[in-house]
C-alpha cells in the first residue's frame, strides 16, 4: 500500500506541474482573415446548426457506451468487497469512463478549433447550463453534448487566433424570424421555421442560427470588446463582413 500511495502523490505532482505549464505559456497564433462569420445554435439532436444551414451531428458518447458500462458496472456488483477482483472490475469501469470522458473533449477541441480557424467571428448562445440539467428528462442528453466544454474551447481559440466569439442572450433566437424579424411562434415539437408575416419557411434551428449571427454582428459593433473574446479592436478595424448581403437592414424599434 506504501508504494501505490507514493505512486499517486507523484503521478499527482506531475499532473500539477504540466497544469502549471499550460496555464503560464500564452499560446497566439496567427491565422488568414477569412472573411467569414457564423452563428450557432446548439441542440441534441444535431450538436449544433449554423447559420449556413450545416448541421453536425450529435456524438452521444455516453449514450454509445451504455451496454458496457452497465455490463461494467453488474460485474463490479457481483464482486466482493475488499477482494482484488473487485478491484480490477473497478479499474475497467473507470477507464471506461475515462474513455468516454476523453472522446468528448477530443471532439469538442477539434470541432471548436475547425469553427474558429474557418471564420472571423464566432457568434453562439448564452446558454444557462446548470439550470438546464436540473430537467430530468434531458439532463443525461445535456451533460453528454458538453455544451459548456466546447463553448470554452471555442472562447480558448477564439483568443489563440485572435477570432472574435460572442455569446448572445438566447431569448427569442428560435421564435423569431431571421428574414423580417418579427415574432412567429412555434412550439418546441415544431420543426419548421413558418413566418405568419412574410412567408418565410425554414428549418427551426437553422432560423434561430441566423438570428444568433444577427445578435453578436450587433454585439460586437455596438459594445466593443464587452461581451466578445478575441482580437475584437483588429477585427472591428477591418471592413465588417457580412453574412447577409441579400437580405433588408431592419428598422430600429421604436
Amino acid at each position: 500500500m506504501g508504494n501505490y500511495y507514493a505512486r499517486f502523490w507523484r503521478a499527482a505532482a506531475l499532473v500539477r506541474e504540466s497544469l502549471t505549464l499550460i496555464i503560464d505559456a500564452e499560446r497566439n497564433e496567427k491565422r488568414e482573415p477569412t472573411g467569414k462569420t457564423i452563428g450557432l445554435d446548439l441542440g441534441l439532436t444535431h450538436f449544433y446548426t449554423n447559420s449556413d444551414g450545416n448541421a453536425v451531428e450529435n456524438p452521444r458518447h455516453l449514450r454509445k457506451s451504455q451496454k458496457s458500462l452497465k455490463r461494467l458496472n453488474r460485474k463490479l456488483s457481483r464482486t466482493q468487497q475488499g477482494s482484488k477482483n473487485r478491484a480490477k472490475a473497478r479499474n475497467r469501469l473507470s477507464r471506461k469512463h475515462l474513455k468516454v470522458s476523453r472522446r468528448r473533449k477530443d471532439f469538442a477541441v477539434k470541432l471548436a478549433r475547425c469553427v474558429v480557424q474557418s471564420n472571423d467571428l464566432v457568434a453562439y448562445e448564452d446558454l444557462q447550463v446548470d439550470n438546464m440539467v436540473k430537467n430530468k428528462k434531458l439532463s443525461k442528453s445535456i451533460s453528454d453534448a458538453a455544451w459548456t466544454a466546447f463553448r470554452g474551447w471555442v472562447e480558448y481559440f477564439g483568443k489563440v487566433f485572435g477570432v472574435a466569439t460572442v455569446a448572445v442572450a438566447p431569448h427569442y433566437t428560435s421564435q423569431n424570424c431571421s428574414n423580417c424579424g418579427k415574432v412567429a411562434k412555434k412550439s418546441l415539437s415544431q420543426t419548421t421555421h413558418i413566418c405568419p408575416h412574410c412567408g418565410f419557411v425554414l428549418d427551426r434551428d437553422w432560423n434561430a442560427a441566423r438570428n444568433i449571427l444577427e445578435l453578436g454582428l450587433r454585439t460586437v459593433g455596438h459594445t466593443g470588446t464587452s461581451n466578445a473574446s478575441g482580437d475584437i479592436d483588429l477585427w472591428l478595424s477591418e471592413e465588417t463582413p457580412s453574412s447577409k448581403s441579400g437580405r433588408r437592414k431592419r428598422k430600429p424599434k421604436q
